[in-house]
Protein backbone atom coordinates (compact mmCIF):
# COMPACT_ATOMS: atom_id res chain seq x y z
CA UNK A 1 0.00 0.00 0.00
CA UNK A 2 1.30 3.43 -0.96
CA UNK A 3 1.29 5.97 1.90
CA UNK A 4 -0.83 9.08 1.51
CA UNK A 5 0.99 12.31 0.73
CA UNK A 6 1.29 14.83 3.56
CA UNK A 7 -1.40 17.53 3.79
CA UNK A 8 -0.88 20.32 1.31
CA UNK A 9 -1.10 24.00 1.98
CA UNK A 10 -4.43 25.61 1.08
CA UNK A 11 -4.66 26.45 -2.61
CA UNK A 12 -8.02 28.24 -2.71
CA UNK A 13 -9.57 30.95 -0.59
CA UNK A 14 -12.17 28.45 0.63
CA UNK A 15 -9.47 26.00 1.72
CA UNK A 16 -7.71 28.86 3.51
CA UNK A 17 -10.96 29.71 5.29
CA UNK A 18 -11.42 26.06 6.22
CA UNK A 19 -7.96 25.93 7.83
CA UNK A 20 -8.69 29.12 9.80
CA UNK A 21 -11.88 27.52 11.13
CA UNK A 22 -9.93 24.38 12.09
CA UNK A 23 -7.44 26.56 14.00
CA UNK A 24 -10.26 28.45 15.77
CA UNK A 25 -12.07 25.29 16.77
CA UNK A 26 -8.93 23.36 17.66
CA UNK A 27 -10.26 20.29 15.80
CA UNK A 28 -11.09 19.11 12.30
CA UNK A 29 -14.84 19.21 13.00
CA UNK A 30 -15.29 21.78 10.24
CA UNK A 31 -17.71 20.88 7.46
CA UNK A 32 -18.19 22.57 4.10
CA UNK A 33 -21.65 21.93 2.64
CA UNK A 34 -22.04 18.53 4.34
CA UNK A 35 -24.61 16.12 2.98
CA UNK A 36 -27.11 14.22 5.11
CA UNK A 37 -24.85 11.15 5.32
CA UNK A 38 -22.15 12.96 7.31
CA UNK A 39 -22.16 12.39 11.07
CA UNK A 40 -21.30 15.72 12.67
CA UNK A 41 -19.49 15.79 16.02
CA UNK A 42 -19.81 18.86 18.24
CA UNK A 43 -18.61 21.53 18.71
CA UNK A 44 -18.53 22.10 14.97
CA UNK A 45 -18.46 24.74 12.28
CA UNK A 46 -20.66 24.13 9.24
CA UNK A 47 -20.43 26.55 6.37
CA UNK A 48 -21.63 26.96 2.82
CA UNK A 49 -21.28 29.50 0.06
CA UNK A 50 -24.54 31.41 -0.26
CA UNK A 51 -23.77 34.42 -2.43
CA UNK A 52 -21.11 36.16 -4.46
CA UNK A 53 -20.67 39.90 -4.82
CA UNK A 54 -19.23 41.04 -8.11
CA UNK A 55 -17.51 44.37 -8.69
CA UNK A 56 -17.62 45.47 -12.31
CA UNK A 57 -15.21 47.60 -14.33
CA UNK A 58 -15.83 48.43 -17.99
CA UNK A 59 -19.00 46.32 -17.82
CA UNK A 60 -16.98 43.20 -16.98
CA UNK A 61 -16.53 41.35 -13.71
CA UNK A 62 -13.43 42.79 -12.08
CA UNK A 63 -13.51 41.16 -8.66
CA UNK A 64 -15.65 38.52 -6.96
CA UNK A 65 -16.08 38.13 -3.22
CA UNK A 66 -17.69 34.96 -1.91
CA UNK A 67 -20.14 35.14 0.97
CA UNK A 68 -20.50 32.17 3.28
CA UNK A 69 -23.18 31.29 5.78
CA UNK A 70 -21.24 30.06 8.81
CA UNK A 71 -23.02 28.11 11.54
CA UNK A 72 -21.22 27.41 14.78
CA UNK A 73 -22.83 24.60 16.75
CA UNK A 74 -21.96 23.79 20.36
CA UNK A 75 -23.55 22.30 23.46
CA UNK A 76 -22.08 25.22 25.43
CA UNK A 77 -24.61 28.10 25.30
CA UNK A 78 -21.78 30.64 25.15
CA UNK A 79 -20.49 29.08 21.90
CA UNK A 80 -16.82 30.06 22.49
CA UNK A 81 -15.71 29.71 18.84
CA UNK A 82 -18.19 32.40 17.83
CA UNK A 83 -15.99 35.10 19.41
CA UNK A 84 -13.19 34.26 17.00
CA UNK A 85 -15.43 34.24 13.92
CA UNK A 86 -16.99 37.57 14.94
CA UNK A 87 -13.58 39.23 14.60
CA UNK A 88 -13.32 38.55 10.87
CA UNK A 89 -13.61 41.71 8.78
CA UNK A 90 -16.88 41.73 6.85
CA UNK A 91 -18.61 39.30 9.21
CA UNK A 92 -22.10 39.97 10.51
CA UNK A 93 -24.23 38.08 13.01
CA UNK A 94 -27.47 36.77 11.50
CA UNK A 95 -29.29 34.84 14.22
CA UNK A 96 -29.04 32.38 17.09
CA UNK A 97 -31.22 29.49 18.13
CA UNK A 98 -31.17 26.28 20.15
CA UNK A 99 -32.37 22.94 18.85
CA UNK A 100 -32.14 19.46 20.37
CA UNK A 101 -29.75 20.66 23.09
CA UNK A 102 -27.39 22.33 20.61
CA UNK A 103 -26.77 26.06 20.37
CA UNK A 104 -26.42 27.55 16.90
CA UNK A 105 -24.91 30.91 15.95
CA UNK A 106 -25.20 31.90 12.32
CA UNK A 107 -23.05 34.50 10.58
CA UNK A 108 -22.64 35.92 7.09
CA UNK A 109 -18.98 36.15 6.20
CA UNK A 110 -17.37 37.64 3.10
CA UNK A 111 -14.02 36.02 2.43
Amino acid sequence: MVPLPPPTTPTTKREELNELFVAFLGSRQVYFQPDDKIHISYPAIVYEMDNQDVIYADNRPHRRIDRYQVTIIDRNPDVPASRLVENFPMCTFSRAFASEGLNHRIYSLYF
